[in-house]
């Protein structure tokens, strides 16, 4: 199971949206605080839609709290847009821990520093800042599951009212 870590999120929408993500594909939310927001907020519930009853989600007091309570976890990457290799020149096994930083300031440098071999970055044009926390998290979550071959999803969908004409 893929683990999606943010480090204290602070728009309640971003964080709904990335819950439904979570669910849809399986993967654990790892909530570091403090949050930016309370956990009953409507613009969480209503991004994540009614998926949110069914995600699996922890969060935790600090960074030293999430390392505690996690003892599995080996290695972090750590999604920064000042890293030096992609999302993509990394290999993530199935259970990889990825972590985003909060929206207006990112993950603190000194955990950066203490993680650079494990920090990837989304490219983009150096005249824009960052994307959008919930896209970011997306783009990268599902590298992550396609390079496992996204085992556990479904891999084909059906039309409602037709048939495709292949069949």
């Amino acid at each position: 199971m893929l683990n999606i870590i943010l480090f204290e999120p602070e728009i309640p929408a971003n964080t709904g949206n990335i819950g439904r993500s979570c669910v849809a594909t399986n993967s654990r939310l790892h909530l570091i605080g403090p949050l930016g927001f309370s956990l009953s907020e409507k613009q969480l519930k209503r991004a994540g839609m009614d998926y949110w009853k069914d995600l699996d989600v922890t969060v935790y007091d600090g960074y030293e709290d999430f390392i505690e309570k996690n003892p599995e976890c080996k290695k972090i990457y750590m999604a920064t847009t000042k890293a030096k290799k992609t999302y993509a020149d990394v290999e993530y096994d199935s259970d990889a821990y990825i972590m985003f930083g909060k929206e207006s300031a990112g993950i603190p440098e000194e955990l950066l520093v203490d993680n650079e071999e494990n920090c990837i970055r989304i490219p983009m044009l150096s005249e824009i800042r960052s994307l959008n926390l919930s896209n970011s998290v997306a783009i990268i979550m599902y590298e992550a599951l396609r390079q496992n071959k996204f085992a556990g999803l479904e891999n084909e969908g059906e039309l409602h009212r037709l048939s495709w004409k292949s069949e």
